[in-house]
């Protein structure tokens, strides 16, 4: 498991700049309704939240801008924060980032957030127990936890001859590593597992059940389970693409989860 932390954070220092503002809030995912349309997150005006895989600190931003109090972030990437830390001050927000894998606490209080979120990032954890055991300790009692990610069912589909085929095991839970090349999306795609000259990476697929079970053993109950296609998306005409994020696939099923517990 630290290989695949030490890999995955040399990469992302590598590509940092490219994801810059990438998927974040108000949006969850690719092609999914936004939180402008969800409404998930409660009055943030006064709260403490904590930003997992904090990225480039937009979503902080986001977060600071609808009145919360307290700005907090972690990110296994060290490119990652110091890209956030300079957006971050240059829009007057002074965060509290820790450099950190998430499946370990850096000295992060406990009982104290308000508010802990993710988008999307909590699918790049080696230990998701022990990432949500974290964040569930550093939550009072009743804070939210927010977060965002593939949705499952997207590694079971692939693009064949203009034909989208159920071609993966839902159960599969082995590791992958795949190579991503500066530009790219923030996560795989179809054309990511043949190139040779990116930077490798290494995810783990997981059902929903995993996550929603791993939730419960943690303490949370989950409120709102979001798995839907954004309606522009669903309504419009697209052409047949084999891309890993299209639309036409979009139109079948959902590409992105968000998922809203409350700590009890």
């Amino acid at each position: 498991m630290n290989d695949i932390i030490s890999q995955n954070k040399s990469s992302w220092d590598a590509i940092a700049d490219s994801f810059f503002g990438v998927t974040s809030l108000p949006t969850y995912g690719c092609l999914c309704p936004t939180e402008d349309e969800l409404h998930l997150f409660p009055d943030l005006k006064n709260k403490k939240v904590l930003d997992i895989g904090c990225g480039s600190g937009h979503s902080l931003k986001w977060c600071g801008d609808h009145g919360a109090a307290e700005l907090w972030g972690l990110d296994l990437s060290t490119k990652q924060l110091e890209n956030a830390v300079k957006f971050l001050s240059e829009n007057g927000y002074a965060p509290r980032l820790y450099n950190s894998p998430m499946e370990q606490n850096p000295g992060l209080p406990q009982n104290y957030f308000d508010v802990v979120y993710s988008i999307y990032a909590i699918g790049w954890t080696v230990d998701l127990q022990a990432t949500f055991h974290n964040i569930s300790s550093y939550l009072k009692k009743d804070g939210i936890f927010i977060f965002s990610w593939d949705h499952p069912f997207m590694h079971c589909v692939d693009a064949v001859d203009e034909q989208l085929v159920f071609s993966g095991s839902y159960y599969e839970k082995e590791p992958f590593t795949f190579k991503k090349n500066i530009g790219k999306s923030a996560n795989r795609s179809n054309s990511d597992h043949s190139e040779e000259d990116g930077y490798p990476m290494t995810l783990y697929n997981r059902r929903l059940s995993d996550y929603i079970n791993a939730l419960s053993k943690a303490g949370f109950m989950v409120e709102q389970l979001v798995e839907e296609t954004d309606s522009e998306t669903l309504t419009r005409s697209c052409e047949f693409s084999s891309r890993y994020y299209s639309a036409c696939k979009a139109k079948k099923l959902p590409l992105s989860f968000i998922m809203k517990a409350r700590k009890i």
